[in-house]
């Protein structure tokens, strides 16, 4: 992922503070990771039919993009994991 690019985008259209939601599929048994970094949001939680993978969402009100693209380079060292 660009992060600068992303910053740049979310500098455009956001106007801070403001709230943002972050959308994660995780592989059920690593769900802990992201839940571990998002620990100040609201959360919830999806499982997939069979199990295998959890969506997960969290939403915060955030000061600045820069707390935005902290939370996405945290959870990108995560294996596996899929941004929405």
């Amino acid at each position: 992922m660009d992060f600068t690019k992303f910053k740049s985008l979310l500098d455009e259209q956001m106007n801070w503070p403001d709230y943002y939601q972050f959308k994660f599929v995780a592989k059920t048994d690593e769900k802990h990771k992201v839940i571990n970094i998002l620990s100040d949001c609201e959360i919830s939680e999806r499982v997939s039919k069979n199990g295998t993978y959890t969506s997960i969402t969290g939403k915060k009100l955030l000061n600045s993009s820069d707390e935005v693209v902290s939370i996405y380079h945290e959870v990108s060292k995560i294996k596996g994991i899929v941004t929405l």
